[in-house]
């Protein structure tokens, strides 16, 4: 069996630690058991692992947080970008090609596919590995995972069971997406259980459906026309429209941590950051990064959550509704992660429509390297705060410690290599929207100063 974990979002839902760069997956909040903090996505690869079932796993996210995926998952699992995002089955459909085309599965191979945001026991990850011989025994084309529910819940979906089980599994009676209370409740009654978003399926079961859908059953030409495909949910696309479907009851813990309040719930102090919380205000939390103390009195169940992104003051119970607030605005993300390190932007001013002053916090982790980049307007300047390690600028290669400072001229390539942690202060002056080109990312130190020597030839 093949694990395919279908890691999006728009980085609203816990905003503002996340943001489109670093989605609520990538947030190193949770109590880990080894002490100290680690992520969603970290927390999942950590189950995964235990159980032995990491290695036949892939991940799916958007282009732009394959640094921040490959970081979290410590380089341990494939990540596959999609270069648009285009909904759960499209992602789903890219990944089955991908594990065709190259190689990995045959036609015969049942993949899972995951929602990675998913917050559950071990024993939820263990039940996947039922799944394909439930595939068999039932003959059916779909196998799902559905939860028992806890309450009356508008927020999941739900599958309605048949009536007779099927030793441990029952045939799908309905699928009914996020229902009205009064709807939720009677569906309780009825024995209904909560859609995890848990599917698995034959490889050749996908590409048929693949086909129906006027795609392209290779990875590459899928890729190609990624941009003029509509959105599309594999619940609407795929599930629903099947016929033989069965469901594994899980009866264990899990939840979507989709808002600051299921958030809050998990953590294990109601102060995480500087600050303090005092007189009546049971129920409230503070989930601060910023150095500077953030202080609630007397006002009981709130979240106060700050970060370079923004400062949310709310009403825990309310809390979900700042998707709704920020909209489609089009918010400029101040903190982001890659596989190099982090960087933090300080100050961004506007001088016109066509200048912009930035100014940038970055750390650089010890033996790694932000790989090499083309300067491509406007003028930078890098200043070493701290650490040591080796710079490249157009051919030339110069020892770096604390205190030294340099230019980044116009077209010029350039890399660094971190030999201890270093923190350095970035300076540009450009447009708005000025990035520098990325040519070589992920290859060893040697190489990118090999490859840019031959690339500054080509050019």
């Amino acid at each position: 069996m093949h694990i395919v974990l279908l890691c999006g979002g728009s980085g609203k839902r816990l905003w503002p630690l996340s943001n489109e760069l670093r989605s609520k997956l990538f947030v190193d909040i949770l109590p880990s058991p080894a002490g100290g903090r680690e992520s969603m996505m970290g927390r999942v690869c950590r189950q995964l692992e235990s159980l032995h079932m990491l290695d036949s796993t892939i991940i799916i996210s958007h282009q732009d947080q394959v640094n921040i995926t490959t970081r979290h998952t410590q380089g341990k699992i494939p990540v596959i970008g999609e270069p648009f995002k285009r909904g759960t089955f499209t992602a789903a459909a890219l990944a089955t090609l991908y594990l065709q085309s190259f190689g990995i599965a045959g036609a015969d191979d049942v993949i899972c596919i995951v929602p990675a945001d998913v917050f559950a026991s071990e024993d939820f990850f263990s039940s996947f590995s039922l799944l394909p011989d439930i595939l068999k025994q039932s003959d059916a084309d779909i196998a799902l995972i559905g939860t028992r529910p806890t309450h009356a819940s508008e927020q999941y979906g739900y599958i309605l069971p048949d009536k007779k089980e099927r030793e441990a599994y029952s045939t799908v009676n309905q699928f009914i997406e996020k229902p009205e209370a009064v709807i939720a409740e009677a569906l309780l009654q009825r024995g209904a259980l909560w859609n995890s978003g848990v599917y698995a399926f034959s490889l050749a079961f996908m590409l048929s459906h693949i086909e129906k859908s006027g795609l392209p059953v290779h990875y590459e030409q899928l890729l190609n026309l990624y941009e003029q495909l509509p959105e599309c949910s594999f619940d609407k696309q795929v599930a629903e429209q099947t016929q033989r479907s069965v469901v594994l009851p899980y009866n264990g813990v899990w939840q979507d941590i989709g808002s600051w309040d299921a958030l809050c719930a998990q953590l294990d102090s109601n102060v995480f950051g500087k600050g303090g919380i005092s007189g009546q205000s049971s129920g409230s939390h503070i989930v601060n990064v910023l150095p500077y103390p953030i202080q609630i009195i007397g006002i009981p169940g709130i979240i106060a959550a700050a970060s370079p992104d923004g400062i949310l003051i709310a009403n825990k119970k309310n809390s979900d509704e700042i998707k709704e607030q920020l909209g489609s605005l089009p918010l400029q993300s101040m903190y982001g992660e890659a596989t190099w390190g982090s960087y933090r932007v300080m100050e961004r001013t506007v001088e016109d429509e066509n200048t912009t002053i930035t100014t940038l916090n970055i750390i650089l982790l010890p033996g790694k390297h932000i790989g090499l980049r083309q300067h491509r307007s406007g003028c930078k300047t890098w200043t070493i705060l701290s650490g040591s390690g080796q710079v490249f600028i157009n051919g030339g290669i110069m020892q770096v410690t604390a205190g030294n400072q340099f230019a980044i001229t116009l077209k010029g390539l350039y890399s660094i290599l971190a030999e201890t942690r270093m923190v350095i202060l970035e300076a540009r002056i450009g447009g708005p929207d000025d990035e520098d080109e990325a040519l070589f990312d992920e290859e060893d130190w040697k190489v990118i100063i090999e490859r840019a020597g031959s690339h500054k030839s080509m050019d």
